[in-house]
């Protein structure tokens, strides 16, 4: 039997925010869903200030919207928690410039992790950068 903790259910997250395409996300989902995970992806932009409460609200969303989390208050701030982390790693970088990128969350059992991926504009000269933030709740 193989313990799935934090770093394992972290990894999956990640990997979900850098799929290319949709068909990759379902690719993805349906392979981790035969290791027990549930996940979810969603894209985002715009001005990172003005966005980072569209970003929370889409990560609980999605969440809700795949059967990551149960329509319940501690999941839905768990994920909320988790998102806000994420972005508060990434803020140095983002923050006056416009970003895009994809949301990844992923949960197995008690953990809950979201990556957030970001492209940063600036003119032609892009950066990018990945913030993570995880979260436990009762499974």
């Amino acid at each position: 039997m193989t313990l799935y903790g934090s770093r394992k259910v972290a990894s999956v997250a990640i990997e979900m925010a850098l799929t290319d395409s949709r068909e990759q996300e379902k690719e993805y989902k349906q392979r981790f869903s035969r290791e027990g995970f549930k996940t979810a992806a969603v894209d985002y932009g715009g001005d990172f200030i003005s966005s980072v409460n569209k970003i929370i609200e889409r990560a609980v969303v999605a969440s809700k919207r795949e059967g990551v989390i149960k329509e319940q208050h501690a999941d839905e701030g768990a994920v909320a928690g988790a998102t806000r982390e994420a972005l508060s790693q990434v803020m140095p970088k983002a923050i006056g410039f416009n970003v895009g990128g994809k949301i990844g969350i992923a949960r197995r059992e008690d953990h809950i992790s979201v990556a957030i991926f970001f492209g940063v504009g600036l003119l032609h000269l892009d950066e990018v950068a990945i913030g993570l933030g995880h979260r436990a709740v009762q499974s």
